[in-house]
């Protein structure tokens, strides 16, 4: 039996920093982020708004409810955050499509994060230090926690096996066509 509901799962919370990669998938689905359909619902310009206003389970429920709604549209790809994993019950809508993990190194992560600032991700900007290293301690951290409901997605595009492929020395080259192709292959191999 095919499905049509594909949840393109990021590794870590909000992942707006690679994004793109949801969007190239648009031209065969329409495509949106769980964190923008929550702020939209509450009423929120960001995430890290909501956190400081609500706190994180108001949020984490928000999530639970839009992935809900989500999980009965057809050709549709959801970029939720690294959070959305934790919780049993988002797994239930989750997996009435397929998942994907988008794996991305810590380091690139961080890299990524520390060049756009911590302050729109409510999880990391308590920590101490130059915001590669907060980033990097704190993503660390939540990777630990969050790993093995990370591999209950139905499919994994790990940003190091792309560069392998294409003898690339680092991840910083992947392109956010490239990681959607192999999103798509990756799919494809469930299908």
């Amino acid at each position: 039996m095919q499905k049509c509901f594909p949840f393109l799962r990021s590794m870590i919370l909000g992942h707006r920093t690679d994004h793109h990669s949801s969007q190239v998938l648009t031209s065969t689905f329409s495509w949106s982020s769980s964190d923008t359909l929550v702020e939209q619902d509450v009423g929120v310009t960001t995430v890290a708004e909501l956190f400081q206003i609500y706190g994180e389970d108001f949020f984490r429920d928000k999530e639970t409810k839009a992935l809900e709604k989500l999980s009965g549209v057809h050709r549709y790809v959801v970029s939720t955050g690294g959070g959305a994993v934790i919780r049993d019950e988002n797994w239930t809508y989750m997996g009435k499509g397929i998942s994907v993990w988008l794996d991305v190194p810590l380091e690139e992560l961080a890299r990524r994060i520390a060049a756009v600032g911590t302050k729109t991700r409510p999880l990391l900007v308590n920590e101490q230090g130059d915001a590669y290293t907060k980033a990097f301690r704190r993503l660390s951290a939540l990777f630990e926690q969050r790993y093995k409901a990370y591999e209950n997605a139905s499919a994994r595009v790990s940003l190091e096996n792309i560069a392998a492929k294409l003898g690339y020395k680092d991840v910083s080259n992947i392109t956010p066509a490239m990681i959607a192709i192999e999103a798509i292959e990756q799919i494809g191999h469930i299908l």
